[in-house]
């Protein structure tokens, strides 16, 4: 899959078949960049704009002993000083199930380890700037799937710096990171519902039809 995506070339991914992202996914998928926090009374919660998607993170508190596996996992937290620390395990898998954009596997063994803090303009900017010169975008202002960054704004942005253990595919663990400045645009409604359409290859199934009228 890793060089069908290098290619360019589109194959099925639990964005484009409408099923829910797990970390590390959620974070690498391009077309899933913004991004809010919300902090509550015992728990932060984590919102993706694509399919209204919600992470819930216990703060303070430790995983169950037997953690029944969901699609988002079961996720833990805790502040060191200004850095809110989010451990998932117990993330379920799926037929579409995947770490990253390039198709690599996950199995029931995947532990991710996300470190979330604010960085000042200049350390968001560089980072935006590298991942617009990796990926190719056309400019600094306008990524994927209509993202818009507010090229006006110089506060802070939020970075997150993410560890990735799965013994079932991986030889050690490896980590990444992800940066966000500010959009600028409202945020939106942005659904992609299951349907017979493949968003993969463009397509609709071949669903069985009838020649006349049921009645």
């Amino acid at each position: 899959m890793g060089a069908i995506s290098r290619a360019g070339k589109l194959f099925p991914n639990p964005s484009n078949q409408c099923q829910p992202m797990a970390p590390p996914y959620i974070l690498a998928n391009l077309g899933n960049q913004e991004i809010q926090l919300v902090q509550q009374k015992g728990q932060v919660l984590i919102l993706h704009v694509e399919d209204h998607q919600v992470r819930r993170v216990r703060l303070n508190q430790s995983h169950p002993a037997r953690v029944t596996p969901s699609w988002h996992g079961d996720s833990v937290g805790h502040y060191e000083g200004d850095t809110l620390v989010v451990d998932t395990v117990g993330i379920k898998v799926g037929p579409f199930s995947m770490v990253d954009i390039f198709g690599t596997p996950q199995t029931d063994a995947l532990h991710v380890v996300e470190r979330y803090r604010l960085v000042d303009y200049d350390t968001a900017k560089r980072a935006t700037e590298w991942a617009i010169s990796e990926h190719g975008y056309r400019n600094a202002g306008a990524l994927s799937e209509g993202m818009v960054i507010d090229t006006a704004y110089r506060g802070k942005g939020l970075q997150i710096q993410f560890t990735v253990d799965d013994a079932g595919v991986f030889t050690t663990p490896w980590s990444g990171s992800v940066t966000y400045l500010r959009s600028g645009r409202a945020w939106i409604e942005s659904a992609c519902a299951e349907s017979i359409h493949d968003y993969s290859t463009g397509e609709n199934a071949k669903v069985p039809t009838s020649e006349g009228p049921d009645f």
